[in-house]
């Protein structure tokens, strides 16, 4: 076994070697590309409003997230809760496919009507809300984030989720949601507790109908995303409040905007009626996380050069091991493992160093760009802005250790570049954009080196939230660190194949290039 004194010998003869002036261009170029082709993508962005753009909502997490609705509200005190019997949820959709030619009734999965106790109707609030969806059953959700299934969520017809008697109740800073079939039999869906809940809040009646996702086929079997606008109506009766004003009144306002489109001015608007005791409540929007579908951006979308760094890399080390393949070749000493394991922590530290000045310089910069040109982004935390630009470093560092022993296994550059590109660039790339069928883009990012760019990842798959969860939409489909167990299981297997094949003895050859 060499000493660490052969060890560091060896490491230091790589390094001397590898700094030739065609590597370290090389390594800049990638680095250039991700940091200029990112800076490009986020100077090239900006909003486009009437005036001012208004600023997104937050949730009490500080995160990006939908909050428009109808409500028909009236105070609350801290202990006390609202009961209501829901006789109906319709809705309607606009221009759905094939023809998108007709204004058609129906609700989208989920359309939403309910009850809700909230600290007050700007938006961002926290709030716990209990309602019947269009397909998911009687759901219970609170702070944008959190969805708890009730009964019948198997996707069936709300005719047979109606009528539905709901209740929510106040504990201080605790609601509890319960729904029941009959009004006497009762069932609880779940308890949610609102840190800060100010000791007066807003109760009362909601509804909303996010838009209408369907997916248009594009290119060799991908898709692209096609949004139409919908609306809700829910109809309740039986409203009994406990914890309320005496003499406090009803109001009916809209959280967000609302009554804008045509169908709103001219046909049915958004808002809440009172006529004999019953109530409908009609309404568009979310109450929810926001995603990538409402126009914000997430942070990784300022990576857009990775993939032309991802080749060059690909290319200096597949080269970087056939070089010495070429020196055998010419009468020199041939490659030895304790070389070639030289090589490859000189490489990967060298690129893990270019990708993480690369990405460390062009997330912030890149997201604080976005920001000033009035493009919302999808804010992640201090732990996840350093993995993605820690993960993504490493990520490059081991898909250039995996080109470097296709390259001391194959030992020429022509044939082992072009390996290393389709295994692991080609993937990487191709699954970037709507071009394949989203069933085989999961798949190739499952199996190939290329899931290692998981790592990048910060979107995260609502399922109460409508969206298409694809790789071209940047939904990985194994968490970062399943992906980078992947890459880094293919790199050390190929690495272990390569040093086995390789003499043990010897001395290292003399032209450490």
């Amino acid at each position: 076994m060499p000493s660490n004194h052969a060890i560091r010998d060896a490491v230091h003869r790589e390094w001397t070697g590898f700094r030739r002036p065609g590597r370290l261009i090389a390594m800049a170029t990638a680095m250039l590309a991700i940091v200029a082709l990112g800076l490009l993508y986020a100077s090239g962005n900006h909003a486009s409003c009437d005036g001012p753009c208004p600023v997104e909502p937050t949730g009490p997490d500080g995160s990006l997230v939908d909050d428009q609705f109808s409500l028909l509200h009236r105070e609350l005190g801290e202990h006390g809760g609202i009961t209501v019997r829901m006789t109906s949820l319709t809705g309607t959709i606009t221009y759905p496919p094939p023809h998108h030619d007709r204004i058609v009734p129906g609700l989208v999965p989920w359309a939403k009507a309910g009850i809700v106790i909230k600290d007050g109707t700007r938006q961002g609030s926290s709030y716990a809300a209990l309602m019947v969806t269009g397909a998911h059953g009687v759901r219970m959700q609170y702070d944008y984030r959190h969805d708890i299934a009730g009964s019948d969520g198997d996707g069936s017809e709300v005719s047979t989720r109606v009528p539905r008697w709901l209740r929510l109740t106040r504990s201080g800073e605790t609601v509890t949601g319960h729904e029941s079939a009959d009004g006497t039999h009762w069932t609880r869906v779940g308890t949610a507790r609102l840190p800060g809940l100010p000791r007066t809040v807003r109760v009362g009646l909601f509804a909303t109908s996010p838009g209408d996702l369907t997916l248009r086929r594009v290119a060799l079997g991908g898709a692209t995303e096609q949004v139409r606008w919908t609306q809700a109506v829910g109809v309740f009766d039986q409203v009994r409040l406990t914890g309320t004003a005496p003499g406090a009144r009803w109001r009916s306002d809209t959280v967000g905007e609302a009554n804008r489109t045509d169908w709103e001015k001219y046909v049915r608007a958004s808002g809440a009626v009172e006529r004999n005791g019953t109530v409908t409540v009609t309404g568009s929007g979310d109450i929810g996380p926001a995603g990538a579908v409402d126009g914000a951006r997430p942070v990784e979308r300022t990576l857009g050069g990775l993939g032309l760094a991802l080749l060059v890399v690909l290319v200096v080390g597949a080269r970087l091991a056939t070089t010495a393949s070429r020196r055998t070749a010419a009468g020199g000493p041939p490659l030895t493992r304790g070389e070639l394991a030289a090589k490859a922590v000189v490489l990967a530290a060298v690129t893990f160093a270019t990708g993480l000045l690369a990405t460390g310089v062009v997330l912030p910069v890149g997201v604080a760009i976005l920001k000033g040109n009035g493009i919302p982004v999808l804010p992640v935390s201090a732990l996840t802005g350093t993995r993605i630009v820690v993960g993504t470093a490493a990520a490059l560092a081991l898909a250039a250790v995996l080109s470097l022993a296709l390259g001391a296994l194959l030992r020429r550059a022509r044939a082992a570049i072009p390996v290393a590109v389709l295994a692991v660039a080609v993937p990487y790339l191709v699954t970037s954009f709507p071009l394949l069928p989203d069933g085989l883009a999961r798949w190739l990012l499952r199996v190939t080196p290329a899931a290692g760019f998981a790592t990048q990842q910060s979107l995260i798959a609502y399922p109460q939230l409508t969206a298409h969860y694809a790789p071209s939409t940047g939904y990985f489909p194994l968490t970062w660190w399943a992906g980078a167990g992947v890459l880094g299981a293919y790199a050390a297997l190929l690495l272990g194949l390569a040093l086995r094949r390789l003499p043990g003895a010897g001395t290292p050859g003399t032209d450490p290039r």
